[in-house]
């Protein structure tokens, strides 16, 4: 299993709007994916300006055949929401 860990800035007061554009985009399209898991979104109670996605895929190369053209038209459907985000990946070693 890999984690794809994203990092979005959101400003507290934009966070439901932008959750709600992103609910509707990149989770319904990630749930079509080969591989997906599932995916949760943190808010760190010490920094609510940052949203994480947490993103749990049955294996790297699963996650990586998704056609970048794909994701670029469903980044682009978010429209003004559209957000840059540090991306990390963690391959889960143990699941207890």
């Amino acid at each position: 299993m890999v984690i794809e860990f994203l990092t979005f800035r959101v400003p507290l007061d934009e966070r439901d709007e932008w959750m709600q554009v992103e609910e509707a985009t990149w989770s319904r399209f990630l749930e079509r994916q080969d591989g997906f898991v599932r995916k949760q979104l943190w808010v760190d109670v010490d920094d609510p300006g940052h949203v994480h996605a947490m993103i749990e895929w049955a294996s790297l190369a699963q996650w990586k055949q998704i056609p970048a053209d794909e994701l670029a038209a469903v980044d682009a459907s978010m429209g003004p929401w559209v957000r840059d985000c540090s991306c990390r990946t963690y391959e889960v070693i143990r699941d207890c």
